[in-house]
């Protein structure tokens, strides 16, 4: 029965993907309504994360800013179904930007990692860039359960040739040879297993991140990006993309320097556009633990991971 079920929503889902976007965000309020309004979805955990995120701002203020969210949440919902059948020309339309330091990176062979928030739709960013940059695109993703799901993304995702990599895979993958250089593309602001994270201060609050960027950064010497995906105002769908160096030496940085500084741009991202951020998701809800290890903090080591 889930099987016949998830069939149909996937039928339907690729049906909606034929409507106009004029269409999709007429969906999208609809959706909104239902979503926030009559069900409630999350709601105390947005505004709770708020809250702890923005502890100086009023109840309006907090309330103002749940409420774009909500309607930002629904318009990457047919955003991401109109990406299945999206022009070439529809997408490089809606992702404005310059990318010239990626061609920059490109002439010189360097290989690439290029990180991201859940900011702006991630799943037009990760077209865009397998669509735009000349680096071969692998994108570090983690696998869903549901098979006609899984399908589903892994058919859009890869609509111009990203090589897909789940999160347990990556090292086994960066050991192939390539006959060109690669970014290596991952969002890297969910909520990780505590007992290995990197603790820091994040929006106002005690915050674990994964460490797998440090990792593969400094193993293979990887020049790091931070790319983050601005909604551009009264213009549903369209995002401005801005691409900033973190380091081309992770071998030089104190360890864990490369994810408080990411952190850092994420921040300060977040604090000009609040609504953009992925607000519904527990991010918090894991607590630092009683007894941490050297590496779970930031201070010098050697590079020799």
């Amino acid at each position: 029965m889930t099987q016949i079920f998830s069939k149909i929503s996937i039928y339907i889902l690729n049906g909606l993907s034929a409507i106009s976007w004029k269409s999709a965000f007429l969906l999208s309020d609809v959706i909104n309504y239902l979503l926030f309004d009559l069900i409630g979805y999350r709601k105390q955990v947005i505004i709770e994360n708020l809250r702890n995120s923005f502890p100086n701002k009023s109840n309006d203020e907090i309330r103002a800013i749940a409420k774009a969210y909500h309607e930002h949440l629904t318009d990457l919902i047919v955003e991401t179904i109109k990406l299945k059948s999206a022009s070439k020309e529809d997408i490089l339309d809606r992702m404005q930007g310059d990318i010239s330091i990626m061609n920059h990176y490109f002439q010189k062979q360097t290989n690439l990692i290029y990180l991201m928030g859940h900011r702006g739709n991630w799943e037009l960013a990760n077209l865009y860039s397998s669509l735009c940059f000349q680096h071969e695109c692998i994108v570090v993703y983690r696998p869903l359960q549901n098979v006609e799901s899984e399908k589903w993304f892994l058919e859009l995702r890869t609509r111009f040739n990203a090589t897909m990599v789940p999160m347990n895979q990556i090292f086994q993958e960066l050991q192939k040879k390539r006959s060109r250089p690669y970014v290596l593309v991952l969002a890297n602001d969910q909520s990780p297993v505590p007992q290995t994270a990197f603790w820091t201060t994040f929006l106002n609050q005690d915050t674990g991140v994964f460490r797998g960027v440090e990792t593969i950064a400094r193993r293979y010497n990887l020049t790091v990006l931070n790319a983050d995906f601005r909604k551009i105002p009264d213009k549903r769908g369209y995002y401005q993309l801005d691409i900033k160096v973190i380091t081309e030496d992770p071998c030089s940085l104190k360890n864990n320097e490369i994810l408080e500084r990411q952190l850092r741009l994420l921040e300060n991202d977040i604090v000009n556009q609040p609504e953009n951020w992925l607000w519904s998701h527990r991010r918090w809800k894991h607590q630092r633990p009683e007894h941490i290890k050297k590496e779970q903090i930031l201070n010098p080591v050697p590079c020799n991971i």
